[in-house]
This record gives structure tokens, C-alpha cells and sequence, in this order.
């Protein structure tokens, strides 16, 4: 079936659904004839018609879990998961030994028996999806490893979840999306973000109808992570070669996943296409300068990445979504979390909000006053707990929700098509950005079910 457009935005050939291919640029961009990017990197690819609803796989009273990689991130879930009622973790596996036997540990000490330990090289999480008895398989490793575990996950009979993103390109985001559907699997991301206490906040605001129609975002993950990408452990022994790769919004998710709940993509709208620009890259190559010597490797590698990468994205509806990636400048770290309706906007970094008739006139106000009123549920309940965790709070959440969800066979929050066209703004970003910043269409991991599928409902624990 074809996507008509809409009366403000109507369909232009060549059809977005045929995703054509047609030769590679930089490495990833797919240049087309004309003024326009077609955006899948999947050409031929036809699988068909999408459920008819969002699955609800049947309850599960205990969660069995598996963990793949178990560094920082990983061991925060670890102890969330310890935490919630009806979790066993029953494996761990990472490449690193001395990690799986510190999980092992706390697992025992928790009062579990102890999970067996998988760490046989870069792959052995394969035989441990094979092995054992698991509900579901989590993994927090580096983002190349992302897919290929919850593909085995899933292959195996088991659900799988992962940290931010889901996947690199548009042809992993597709391959998540035809497995979760055949095997009738969830696919989960674990975007965190999406249960921050102003976040899930606004949210809960929008479905109350507080900022009216919301018809406009601003946000994205601006951090300095140069200390880390020049580290010689953790993510720096493989996020600095994304930098020196790629050129786009390499890490989208954080700030596009809530505004895009708010917008209710793939639930009432979905992207439609977008448009991408970098400015010049020299951070990365400045800080080495200054802390390795301006003749250090490091200094004199070319970096791809641009310091700043500016998205606009449009939805089929008419919303528009302004998306800013900077992780190479010295800054304070933001997401922007900005939601403008008719009647009102929030803009988060600082947290503050002005409501049409309520708010003094062309002023913000502080959200204080409107928590009684519109804190989120969730955090009514939950807020303090986990609080040893890395981001506090909002991991904790968003573990309890996944295991609240498998435990009464409800819908996740976020399913395999929000995984997917969340992770695929960053092959669609370097596609443009390769282009002269040209539009480039989203695909539909839909295939039109976003049209009827329900908005996300405000749930408590």
C-alpha cells in the first residue's frame, strides 16, 4: 500500500517506499539523480505487511536475563536488575574475565544462585544464547556488537534488549525489524532518556493537553566526551573510530527518542525526511594537540566528524524536529528537550516552561509549580531508586518498565520500529551531510501501521 502524503505535504516521486540504491558516496552516502535521497540501503527488499498490533508476547513471571558485556553501563542495569522483584540473572558474558566474575559475585551476594560465565572470545555470547534457559538477552557493548547479539538473541527464542543505538545503519535497523517480526520477538532499545524525570514530565503534559498541538522539537546529545574518546579503556577503545569514520549525527537517539514520543511517531505520525549539515571538525584534532603533542598520532589524524551536526527533520504530519549532535567542543552537557505547542512550550537546560494565560506574558516560569500536577506517575513512585546507578533514577525506570512489561505480557514503551527509526537518523544524517545536505527520506519500519498503531500511554508502576 502507498503512503498518499498529506494534503500540506504531498507525495513526490520517486516513492519513498521503493528505497533504491544506487551507488555509494563517502563510504555510506547513496546518491540519487535529482534533488532528493532515497533512503534505504536495502534495495529489494520486500517483507511484506506489518502486524496488525504491537506485540504482547505472552506474560513471563520470572525474567531470566543474559547479560552480553558488562562494563560500566552494563553492571548499572546488573544492579537494577537485582533490585526488581521477578528478575533471575542466569549468564553473563563479556571478553574481559575478571568482569564476568565480579557480576557472578554480586549476583551470589544478591541471593541467586550463580550465572553461568561466558567469555571465550568476541563471540561467545552465540553459544550462550544457544545454551541457556532465558527469557531475555541484554546487551550493553560497543555499538558494532549491538545487533549481532540481538539477532542471536532472538534467533535462540529469546527477547532482546539493547543500549542506545540499536544499530549503525539502515540495513541493521531492517534486519532488527524482519527478525523481531518473524520470530515474534521483542526488540527492545533501552533509550534512558525517555524516562528522565523532565522528559517523561512533559509528556505527560502533552497527553493532558497542556501545551496544545505540539508542532515542533529541539534537542540532541551535546556532551564533551573528548577525554573519553581519547581514553585508552572503556568506549575509547572504539568511539574515537566512529569519529575518525563517519560525518553525521553519529548518536541521535538520547534527545530524538522523548521528542518523539511527545510527537507520537510511528504511533499517529513518523518521519518523513530530513535534511543534514557538519560544520568543520577540530576538536578532537586541537585536544590531542594540547594533551599528546601537536606531532602525536593523534593530533595529526584526520577526523571526519564534523564538530556540529544540525538536523531538520519533518514528520509526515507537518511537525518539524530540530536535532544537534556536539560531542568534540568544550561545553556544559544539554539535550534541549524543547517541545513547543499552541499553547504553550517547554525547554529543558535549564528545566522551564511558559503556558499561554497562565504564565506571566513573554516570560518563563520554573517547573516547580506544575509538579504536583503533571509529575509523571513513574517517577511519583519510583523516584530515588536506583539511585547508585550511573544516571540515577531514570535507569532504574526504564529497567523496571522492561521487566513490568514482560511480566504482565503488555506492549513495550518502545518497540523494534521505534529502535529502528531512531537509529536510523545516523546513516540517513552522513547520507545528507555527504550530499550537500540534500533531503533524505526515512524509511517506514511501519509499512504504514503507524497510521492506526495507539500513542503511549502515562503508566504507573
Amino acid at each position: 500500500m502507498s503512503d498518499p502524503g498529506t494534503p500540506e505535504h504531498p507525495r513526490r516521486e520517486p516513492s519513498r517506499r521503493d528505497f533504491l540504491k544506487a551507488g555509494t558516496l563517502a563510504g555510506v552516502g547513496v546518491a540519487l539523480a535529482g534533488t532528493r535521497l532515497v533512503g534505504c540501503a536495502t534495495a529489494g527488499r520486500r517483507i511484506g505487511p506489518a502486524p496488525a498490533g504491537p506485540l504482547a508476547a505472552l506474560p513471563i513471571d520470572r525474567v531470566r536475563i543474559g547479560f552480553v558485556g558488562v562494563g560500566s553501563m552494563g553492571s548499572a542495569h546488573v544492579r537494577n536488575f537485582l533490585e526488581i522483584e521477578g528478575v533471575e540473572i542466569r549468564a553473563v558474558c563479556d571478553i574481559v574475565d575478571d568482569k564476568v566474575a565480579r557480576i557472578q559475585s554480586w549476583v551470589q551476594q544478591a541471593g541467586q544462585p550463580k550465572p553461568t560465565g561466558y567469555s571465550k572470545g568476541d563471540t561467545d555470547f552465540k553459544r550462550m544464547c544457544q545454551q541457556e534457559d532465558l527469557d531475555l538477552v541484554f546487551t550493553a557493548t560497543p555499538w558494532r556488537w549491538h545487533v549481532p547479539v540481538c539477532l542471536a538473541a532472538m534467533h535462540a527464542g529469546k527477547h532482546a534488549a539493547t543500549e542506545v543505538p540499536a544499530a549503525v545503519t539502515l540495513d541493521e535497523c531492517w534486519q532488527l525489524v524482519e527478525t523481531a517480526e518473524k520470530l515474534d520477538k521483542h526488540c527492545v532499545m533501552m533509550e534512558n532518556c525517555c524516562y528522565s524525570r523532565s522528559e517523561m514530565m512533559v509528556l505527560n503534559m502533552v497527553r493532558k493537553g497542556v501545551l496544545g498541538e505540539v508542532l515542533h522539537g529541539e534537542c540532541g546529545y551535546l556532551h564533551d566526551l573528548r577525554a573519553i574518546k581519547f581514553s585508552n579503556e572503556g568506549e575509547g577503545l572504539w568511539r574515537l573510530d566512529h569519529s575518525i569514520r563517519r560525518d553525521g549525527n553519529l548518536y541521535p537517539t538520547h534527545g530524538l527518542g522523548p521528542v518523539a514520543q511527545c510527537m507520537n511517531v510511528n504511533r499517529g505520525d513518523r518521519f518523513d525526511y530530513l535534511v543534514s549539515m557538519s560544520s568543520n571538525a577540530r576538536g578532537l584534532g586541537l585536544y590531542a594537540a594540547e594533551h599528546f603533542g601537536a606531532d602525536a598520532p593523534r593530533a595529526t589524524q584526520k577526523y571526519a566528524l564534523g564538530d556540529v551536526n544540525a538536523t531538520l527533520i519533518r514528520t509526515v504530519n507537518g511537525r518539524t524536529i530540530y536535532l544537534v549532535h556536539d560531542c568534540n567542543s568544550p561545553r556544559p552537557y544539554s539535550r534541549i528537550n524543547l517541545v513547543q505547542g499552541t499553547k504553550g512550550i517547554f525547554s529543558g537546560y535549564p528545566d522551564r516552561i511558559h503556558i499561554e494565560g497562565k504564565s506571566p506574558a513573554h516570560q518563563w516560569e520554573p517547573i516547580d509549580g506544575y509538579l504536583d500536577e503533571y509529575e509523571h506517575p513513574l517517577w511519583k513512585t519510583l523516584a530515588g531508586k536506583g539511585e547508585h546507578a550511573i544516571h540515577g533514577s531514570m535507569d532504574f525506570i526504564e529497567d523496571y518498565r522492561l521487566v513490568q512489561c514482560l511480566r504482565e505480557g503488555s506492549p513495550m514503551d518502545m518497540d523494534v520500529y521505534d529502535a529502528a527509526a531512531w537509529s536510523a537518523i545516523s546513516e540517513l544524517t552522513e547520507r545528507s551531510v555527504a550530499n550537500r545536505s540534500r533531503s533524505v527520506d526515512v524509511p517506514d519500519f511501519t509499512r504504514g501501521r503507524w497510521k492506526t498503531n495507539a500513542p503511549l500511554g502515562i503508566v504507573g508502576a
